[in-house]
């Protein structure tokens, strides 16, 4: 067999250096170096800001014992789902049987003798004044014993309205003081989300609401990064700002008819709002000094003119810009670092749409 032939390594160095070798390396310097450019685009986008947001139930309240006693009987469960006027607590009052039993029977006594005084009225044998005196004692006795027997219905404690029973804090047996805390009782079927939302954000949202009429679309995000499965809305925007934050509290409503929320829970509330005729550039035609951004604008002449700008939302591969640029207006998007203010250039003009296509996840 024959060996392969090799060619020296001198001949190999001569061959670089011949003019076909330098032509390739021109073209791929000038490959590198080509500029690019193309125009703003117009379109709607969604525009979403994240607030972090504490969810609370639309009643959640302390049920307390209204009178001392001992704790009779709970036939309620921790977690139960209650209907208004279920039965929660009874206590056994200590003295309010007694007292109630007492006043039925100073109000019996007083209505026997308005009902002789009234006979003898009618023989004449006493005078009016007396039957309007044990009127009066009547009244007052049956007026007693219907507050002893309001105390006494005191010591039976029912939902005032649907919901689910907190953690029990005392247990049966045990003695009960007025006004102590046995337990909550939250409503989820309606939530209540509060969110603060900075000042200049509050006036923008206040600005679009009232010239355009644009409907705020609102989302809750959980504590494992799922989307709850209904929208919001906003209900509430608080009077004051927080003179220490800058900051207004809104509050934002959510059905919760599988009763997924509890309250206390936190969330990230999504406001999103489509904003039309936004005018976007690429990431990737931005540049920065000293903490703005410019963008190179090429005249009628062909001339790159450096020229700062104000975005309104920073997006995942794009900018939507407050001010700064036209819609017709050329703009360099690759080869930015290779123009200076005022040089002329010559560039490969690409439509808005094919660069939307292509856009890359990061600027260059």
């Amino acid at each position: 067999m024959q060996r392969s032939q090799r060619l020296p390594l001198t001949l190999v160095l001569i061959s670089c250096l011949l003019p076909s070798c330098k032509t390739h390396r021109e073209e791929q310097q000038h490959e590198a170096h080509r500029i690019v450019a193309t125009t703003p685009q117009l379109k709607p986008v969604t525009l979403v800001q994240q607030y972090v947001c504490q969810i609370h139930s639309q009643l959640h309240i302390q049920v307390r014992a209204l009178e001392t006693g001992y704790l009779e009987s709970i036939p309620v469960k921790e977690g139960q789902q209650v209907q208004e006027g279920d039965l929660l607590f009874t206590v056994k009052p200590i003295l309010y049987e007694s007292k109630l039993e007492a006043e039925n029977a100073e109000a019996t006594l007083a209505q026997l003798e308005f009902n002789y005084t009234t006979k003898l009225f009618e023989e004449k044998v006493v005078s009016r004044n007396e039957v309007l005196l044990l009127g009066a004692r009547l009244a007052k006795a049956q007026a007693k014993a219907r507050l002893a027997a309001a105390e006494l219905d005191f010591a039976t404690i029912k939902a005032p309205f649907d919901g689910i029973i907190d953690r029990l804090q005392l247990q049966h047996g045990s003695l009960v003081k007025e006004g102590e805390v046995l337990t909550t009782l939250s409503d989820n079927s309606l939530m209540w989300v509060y969110f603060n939302v900075p000042e200049a954000r509050y006036l923008e949202y206040m600005a679009e609401l009232s010239q355009h009429n644009v409907e705020l679309q609102i989302s809750l995000v959980l504590a494992d990064h799922s989307n709850f499965s209904h929208v919001g809305k906003i209900s509430v925007i608080e009077a004051d700002f927080n003179n220490e934050t800058g900051n207004i509290k809104f509050r934002a409503d959510f059905p919760n008819p599988d009763r997924l929320l509890r309250h206390g829970q936190t969330g990230i509330i999504e406001v999103s709002r489509v904003q039309n005729d936004a005018v976007v550039i690429p990431q990737r035609a931005v540049f920065e000094v000293l903490d703005k951004r410019y963008v190179y604008v090429i005249d009628k002449d062909n001339v790159a003119h450096q020229r700062a700008i104000a975005v309104q939302e920073e997006l995942e591969d794009i900018y939507v810009l407050k001010s700064g640029l036209g819609a017709e207006e050329k703009i360099i998007l690759e080869g930015i670092r290779q123009v200076r203010d005022g040089d002329k250039v010559t560039y490969e003009d690409r439509q808005a749409e094919q660069v939307a296509e292509q856009l890359k996840y990061h600027a260059e």
